[in-house]
């Protein structure tokens, strides 16, 4: 179980520590404004494994575990509305290690896919302005958001909402903009991993691709780390989530079907600037259509940032709210109610992922490739997780309150778990490398996990995510 010792806690948890004022809609752009950059870098990089045709095969693939997955997440989300998400779901079913796994998993996603988008983000100015460096851009960007995170929840929040909109409104105009010259022949040319027939190669440039059709939708599960600083969270979150996938799968299909009939599609598999370039193909480098584009595709890119930092930042503070990392770190402003520590904690790493350009790529694709492909392993290890929890605690707590639950148990948790595995396996098996830096990651974290066992035994005790027999004891002493 958890190790837990009566005595050993100090206090309990009351979850004032952050503010709870988030509404509905705001939680609906946070949803959308995680994901939304997705939509307009990374996912171009499958179409050079998979081809056109392959990828969206894999799309769809992804798509449905996603669908499944959010609607049977959202069970766990509003009954245990909990800055830690994942990690506090699965120490609630099975206990501290469990919290542990999910925890590091989740980490791993959150704190890899910044560098990822900020990255972008100097990708997208150097169109406008060559002679900047795109890691001084992306450097920048992190000490921007890093202060907007500081500075409160709710401005943090309004924010990502306004530009959540705008990227979408961009999205939209950026596939009106080339449909005059979209061709469907353009986007099944050589759509089978670079062939003009289906073959062996072709379904396995679809396994080898499911890391960048991840990142059509990943980290939309972040909301659940605003889950304290909503104002309502068992109503407004399944509207956000439901609302936020249905969105994003609507644009995902519709970005990446319309970027590939546009021209040549070869020449955008390998870059992060897929859209300006797709444009390029329809109005020419010195259209304004295309300097829109560039201009306000950044708010996608920073939507997404923006949003991310939130999310690593909750998920930090909550582990070491728990015990899992150093106390320090779950530091709470008492000015902003924000975590800073936290938030400074992620933009340090994520600093140095995007400064070891050297270290990181390897294995024949980019930083930014292998960057995506490790945030993506880190998703699938929580989903599995996740899901795992959803079946435990509806077999061990069939009493727990449950203001939401999964439609069509226990079909779609089942759906979702079994596709996150398969892509595991696919994760894995094309990628050992970057899986040997995950393992490595996470052993070395389970070591730490190991050695402050003390350290969690004397955190406040968790009443939202109390274990069976923390419960049991705690019920006992007449708590």
């Amino acid at each position: 179980m958890s190790g837990f010792t009566p005595g050993h806690h100090h206090g309990k948890v009351t979850h004032h520590e952050l503010k709870q004022s988030l509404s509905t809609l705001q939680l609906w752009g946070i949803a959308v404004g995680l994901v939304i950059s997705g939509e307009y870098f990374g996912w171009s990089y499958g179409w050079a494994s998979a081809g056109t045709l392959g990828f969206l095969i894999s799309t769809v693939f992804i798509a449905v575990m996603y669908t499944t997955f959010i609607f049977s997440f959202t069970e766990l989300t509003t009954s245990i509305p909990h800055a830690g998400g994942p990690f506090a779901y699965a120490r609630h079913a099975f206990g501290d290690t469990g919290g542990y796994i999910a925890g590091i998993a989740t980490l791993i996603e959150f704190v890899f896919a910044p560098p990822a988008i900020a990255l972008a983000i100097g990708a997208y100015l150097n169109v406008q302005f060559p002679a900047l460096d795109p890691k001084i851009a992306a450097a920048g960007a992190y000490f921007v958001f890093m202060t907007l995170n500081i500075v409160g929840v709710q401005v943090a929040a309004t924010f990502e909402l306004l530009v959540t909109l705008l990227a979408i409104v961009e999205l939209l105009v950026f596939m009106g903009v080339v449909s005059p010259g979209f061709s469907f022949a353009n986007f099944a040319a050589n759509g089978w991993a670079g062939e003009s027939h289906f073959s062996l190669g072709a379904i396995s440039g679809m396994f080898a691709a499911i890391p960048f059709a991840i990142w059509f939708f990943l980290a939309i599960e972040g909301v659940a780390m605003a889950a304290e600083e909503a104002k309502n969270p068992r109503k407004s979150i399944p509207i956000a989530y439901i609302a936020g996938i249905l969105t994003l799968v609507v644009l995902a299909l519709g970005v990446m079907i319309f970027a590939g009939g546009a021209g040549d599609w070869s020449k955008l598999s390998n870059i992060n600037d897929p859209l300006p370039k797709a444009m390029q193909f329809i109005v020419g480098e010195n259209s304004n259509w295309l300097h829109m584009l560039v201009w306000i595709g950044l708010f996608g890119l920073i939507a997404s940032f923006h949003g991310i930092i939130m999310g690593y930042s909750r998920q930090i503070f909550a582990l070491a709210r728990a015990g899992y990392l150093p106390r320090g770190f779950s530091a709470v402003s008492p000015r902003f109610q924000t975590p800073v520590r936290a938030i400074l904690l992620g933009g340090v790493i994520g600093l140095g992922a995007i400064l070891s350009d050297d270290v990181l790529s390897f294995n024949g694709q980019s930083l930014t490739a292998n960057i995506v492909t490790l945030s993506a392993m880190g998703a699938v290890v929580m989903y599995i997780v996740s899901m795992a929890a959803l079946f435990k605690l509806r077999a061990s707590e069939p009493a727990m309150e449950r203001p939401y639950k999964t439609p069509l148990y226990p079909v779609f948790p089942a759906i979702a778990l079994s596709f996150a595995v398969i892509s595991l396996i696919a994760l894995v098996y094309y990628n050992l490398l970057l899986s040997g830096i995950l393992a490595s990651i996470i052993v070395l974290g389970y070591v730490y996990f190991l050695l402050t066992k003390k350290s969690r035994e004397e955190a406040p005790l968790d009443t939202m995510i109390e274990t069976p027999t923390e419960l049991a004891i705690d019920l006992q002493a007449g708590a």
